[in-house]
């Protein structure tokens, strides 16, 4: 058996590449409409879908890093995904999504944390930024515990009335 790697390990999670046998738990997560309600996305159609998707992220062989999938480490649960992504303009995102069962137990604040100091630290990036709904205020209220300062307004990615957050990277 292969050894799994894993990225990011906190004091509960662990992050690491998707994998085809995320698919049922990503199409899942997916279908929820109070979790899709502010992210701009379309759900998959089905699991083979989502299995698609996940055979065709190319972010790691591309980029380096990408959106990783988080996982509980007590008990090996997928709690859903966080992690870094270059966007199209260059500018590097932070964004995450968890099943609701998991909301406002910090899963998204310690993972969000731990790939803010992945990107820096390991990636040495220079800055990150968070984009999110205006609306969407458990979002915007992670972006901020982790350190991101309101940057401005604008329309990304397929939502309309978004704002972005920013943190740069603290020379020591």
């Amino acid at each position: 058996m292969i050894e799994e790697k894993f990225h990011i390990e906190t004091e509960r999670l662990k992050l690491r590449d998707f994998k085809i046998s995320d698919a049922f738990s990503f199409f899942h997560l997916n279908l929820d409409e109070e979790v899709m309600k502010y992210t701009g996305d379309v759900t998959f159609d089905s699991v083979e879908e989502t299995e698609i998707f996940l055979n065709n992220y190319s972010d790691y062989e591309r980029n380096g890093f990408g959106r990783w999938t988080v996982v509980r480490k007590e008990d090996n649960e997928i709690l859903g995904w966080c992690g870094l992504k270059k966007r199209q303009d260059g500018v590097i995102d932070i964004g995450y999504r968890f099943h609701k069962k998991f909301w406002n137990k910090g899963y998204a604040t310690e993972s969000a944390r731990a790939c803010l100091n992945y990107g820096f630290e390991v990636l040495n990036l220079e800055e990150i930024i968070g984009n999110t709904d205006r609306e969407n205020l458990a979002s915007i209220k992670v972006l901020e515990k982790i350190g991101l300062k309101f940057w401005k307004n604008d329309k990304y990615d397929g939502i309309n009335d978004s704002v972005q957050y920013i943190i740069l990277k603290m020379n020591s």
